[in-house]
């Protein structure tokens, strides 16, 4: 029985399963960027329509085109990015929260030698464009409230 353990075909099937579940843990990572990234697809979309919509209503304004209250335009605007601005936070500390989950869990088992390890993940490009983008949404936010910044 001790000679079945030892050999060649034993080596194999743990060196496979040592590999497929390092691929298991890679396939959950992009996983988690994907899901980051739909976050940053929706907080994109509301950031930049609620931009457009101030922006829009006030030049009609402006035209007088349109007869509407003074800020009523900056306020549907800036609960429209904050929206956004909120949902990313939240999708920013959702994803760094399972990450830093995820490379426990990987650590774990390459110290139990269950998991071959040649390096640990790379950094997610994911979530430094939410970091990029929270940083524009809120200086929109910040553009609209005091009209000021690079957005007017």
């Amino acid at each position: 029985m001790a000679a079945a353990d030892s050999s060649p075909l034993a080596d194999l099937g743990i060196d496979l399963s040592s590999r497929r579940t390092g691929m298991a843990f890679q396939r959950t990572r992009l996983a988690a960027d994907r899901t980051l990234m739909a976050v940053i697809r929706t907080s994109l979309s509301l950031i930049s329509f609620g931009f457009t919509i101030y922006k829009v209503i006030e030049g009609m304004q402006e035209a007088q085109l349109t007869v509407i209250k003074d800020h009523a335009a900056r306020n549907f605007g800036v609960t429209l990015c904050a929206i956004g601005v909120l949902a990313l936070v939240g999708g920013i500390v959702y994803h760094s929260l399972f990450m830093l989950g995820l490379r426990r869990q990987r650590s774990g088992m390459a110290e139990a030698g269950t998991l071959e390890t040649p390096d640990g993940f790379p950094a997610s490009f994911t979530l430094i464009l939410a970091v990029v983008l929270l940083i524009v949404g809120i200086f929109a936010i910040v553009s609209m409230v005091f009209r000021v910044g690079p957005f007017i």
